[in-house]
C-alpha cells in the first residue's frame, strides 16, 4: 500500500483504518508518499526495506507494538525519524524516556494537520544544518553541525536527530536560559503549552548519553535548560 514518493515515503504503521487512510490523505496532499501496514512484524519489515524518510509508528499494534520496532530500528544503527501516536498522555515517559530514539509523540484523537506540520518540522531539522557549519565546543563536548556528529573527549555519541538539535540549539548560546516553550519552538517546530513534557524527556535523553558530561546541561528550577561549563 504504497503511493508514489514526493517530497519523499513516510511509513505509517496503524492498525485502526479510519486513522490510517486520514494519515495517508493528509500526507499525500502535501506531496509525501505514503506506505501503510497494519500491524508490527510487517511494519519492521517495510522500514527495513523501504528506507522512509520518516515512520509514523501507533503504540498499541498487533503483533509487535510501536516502541518495540524503534528499538529494533535504532539496535541496527537505523536513526530514520520517528514519531509516535499514543492513546494518552501518561504513555509519554514510557514511550520517550526508555532511550527508544523516539524524536515526537502525537497524542489520540489528532489533528492531522498538526501531524503533517510535526512530520515537515521533524525532517526539515535533519536535513538543513543549524544556523552555520561552526563546530561547538563546551568542556569535552565538541558538535560539529556539518557533520552532525558530538564527541565528548573524542569519543563518538549516538544522537537521533531530535537529540542532536536539542544539543545543537542549546550549544549555540552557552551560559544563555531556554525556557521550555523556546525549546519547544525552536527545536520541534511547533509551540504548545502542553507539549513541554517532551522537552523534559528529550533532556534526560541526552544527559543519559552524555554520562559524565551531563552536568553540561544544567536545569534552571522553574524556566527551563542552559548548558554551562
Amino acid at each position: 500500500m504504497t503511493d508514489a514518493p514526493g517530497k519523499g515515503l513516510v511509513l505509517v504503521v496503524e492498525d485502526e483504518r479510519p486513522i490510517a487512510d486520514l494519515v495517508r490523505l493528509y500526507l499525500s496532499r502535501e506531496g509525501f508518499g505514503v506506505h501503510v501496514e497494519r500491524d508490527g512484524t510487517a511494519g519492521l519489515a517495510a522500514a527495513r526495506r523501504l528506507r522512509p524518510v520518516a515512520c509514523i509508528l501507533d503504540i498499541a499494534l498487533p503483533g509487535m507494538d510501536g516502541t518495540e520496532i524503534c528499538r529494533r530500528l535504532r539496535a541496527d544503527g537505523d536513526w530514520t525519524p520517528v514519531i509516535f501516536l499514543t492513546a494518552r498522555d501518561d504513555e509519554v515517559d514510557r514511550i520517550l524516556g526508555l532511550e527508544l530514539g523516539g524524536d515526537d509523540y502525537v497524542t489520540k484523537p489528532f489533528s492531522p494537520r498538526e501531524l503533517v506540520t510535526r512530520v515537515k518540522a521533524l525532517l526539515r531539522r535533519a536535513t538543513v544544518a543549524a544556523d552555520t557549519d561552526r563546530i561547538r565546543m563546551l568542556g569535552p563536548l565538541t558538535l560539529d553541525p556539518g557533520r552532525r556528529a558530538v564527541t565528548v573527549d573524542g569519543t563518538p555519541l549516538t544522537l537521533t536527530a531530535t537529540e542532536f538539535d536539542l544539543l545543537a540549539h542549546l550549544l549555540g548560546r552557552p551560559g544563555r536560559v531556554f525556557t521550555r516553550e523556546e525549546l519547544l519552538a525552536a527545536v520541534w517546530g511547533y509551540a504548545s503549552h502542553a507539549g513541554t513534557r517532551t522537552v523534559d524527556v528529550h533532556v534526560a535523553q541526552v544527559r543519559a548519553k552524555l554520562g559524565p558530561s551531563a552536568g553540561l546541561i544544567r536545569t534552571v528550577r522553574g524556566v527551563g535548560y542552559t548548558a554551562d561549563a
